[in-house]
């Protein structure tokens, strides 16, 4: 392509610095709190789509790595945190302090510049250490604790990642307590008077224990996103439970199916009528990609017109899903020629574009090759709505891509 838009990436990630909570919890939290310890690795394995590490003690043999401590909860950073820049072939399941990691990775004036190297204008940036949706406080004993947590993170997105440092590049998406809608409804209320348009939450919540969007227990919170305009966004992994075959899958397994999860969430919303009762809410599946959407839709509307009757929904969802789907549904996708080839059985107003900055899967540094790649059979501006246009409209941009609280 002659020329290919600036990327707006709706799904890169942030690796937080040490202090994030250590400078905004009270004092008597310091030593319970979300904070970075050094200690060896005893030992850790990812199978089965679980991630267990078993952090070693001071003086024990064993690698050595940076820990997030946070109540029980031992989790160390990894080499598939923060993988960009190496070879593929070094990138392997390992612990790793902050001086062995990109420091674009958590530093704002570094991750501009690698945005810069990679085509990236604007960028979303998910959670590592509170995970996806911010499971990490949910699962937690004392949700006293959890709930300053949650607006501790929040407040060092939107202050501080996507402060004035970051000149409106950064957009945030903040998170909410999981285990109380109404304290979630208030959570992004706060934030959408500072500007906030996105929020994090769990493609299955019933995984964490949670009630299903099918009940009425999530719906503070979603009318909350319905009338403040704030985009519901799910991540692959948001339900703590990657999608896998059995205990001994190796992941590479797990790897090749991760769109499972926002398959099954996507049907589940489809099939929920909160569309229909909350009508300007707006979802969308992070890591996603998009070969897998025709058939979905294809077959929800099948169920919808013969099934409907029996199958529970004829009561609530009054349209056929795949219209749902148009009005309420974005998809994600940072390499899918499948999906591409395909995309007038998508819509082009329903898929964004995405690097996954800094993670092992990421397209980084050649996110505009392989867009010019893949891409290359469409007309110039169905490539910027993908790129770019999809995203300023979602989320409320500026016209040149850019956060308004932030942009200079």
């Amino acid at each position: 392509m002659e020329t290919f838009p600036k990327i707006i990436s709706v799904d890169d990630h942030t690796v937080e610095p040490p202090n994030v909570w250590r400078d905004r919890l009270p004092s008597k939290y310091h030593d319970i709190g979300p904070r970075v310890v050094r200690a060896p690795l005893k030992e850790m394995t990812f199978m089965g789509g679980k991630f267990a590490p078993v952090m070693g003690a001071k003086g024990d043999d064993g690698p050595i790595g940076d820990w997030w401590v946070y109540e029980d909860l031992h989790r160390p950073l990894t080499r598939l945190d923060t993988a960009v820049g190496y070879d593929r072939d070094e990138i392997k399941l390992e612990v790793i302090t902050y001086e062995q990691m990109r420091p674009g990775s958590f530093s704002v004036p570094e991750r501009l510049a690698d945005m810069d190297v990679n085509h990236v204008q604007s960028a979303v940036c998910f959670p590592t250490f509170p995970r996806f949706c911010g499971q990490t406080f949910t699962e937690a004993k004392d949700h006293e604790l959890g709930l300053l947590g949650v607006r501790a993170y929040n407040d060092w997105m939107v202050e501080e990642w996507c402060g004035p440092q970051a000149r409106g590049r950064l957009i945030p998406l903040t998170l909410i307590p999981l285990w109380d809608p109404q304290l979630a409804a208030e959570e992004v209320r706060r934030n959408a008077a500072r500007g906030v348009r996105a929020v994090a939450f769990s493609e299955i919540p019933p995984h964490l224990g949670l009630p299903s969007i099918h009940t009425d227990e999530w719906d503070p919170f979603l009318r909350a996103c319905d009338e403040t305009g704030t985009v519901i966004a799910m991540h692959i992994g948001s339900s703590s439970r990657m999608p896998s075959t059995s205990a001994d899958a190796p992941p590479a397994v797990g790897s090749t199916i991760t769109f499972a999860n926002c398959c099954f969430s996507m049907v589940d919303w489809l099939m929920s009528g909160k569309f229909e009762q909350f009508p300007n809410l707006r979802i969308m599946y992070a890591e996603g990609q998009i070969g897998w959407i025709p058939y979905i839709l294809e077959r929800a509307d099948v169920v919808w017109e013969e099934n409907r009757a029996w199958g529970g929904v004829a009561d609530k969802v009054t349209r056929p899903p795949s219209e749902l789907f148009a009005e309420h549904v974005y998809g994600c996708f940072f390499d899918d020629a499948f999906g591409l080839r395909n995309l007038d059985s998508i819509g082009v107003g329903n898929v964004l574009y995405e690097t996954d900055y800094p993670h092992s899967d990421s397209t980084w540094p050649k996110s505009r090759e392989v867009g010019e790649s893949q891409m290359g059979h469409l007309a110039p501006d169905v490539v910027d709505r993908l790129v770019r246009g999809n995203a300023i409209s979602l989320l409320g941009l500026t016209e040149d891509g850019l956060w308004g609280p932030s942009a200079p």
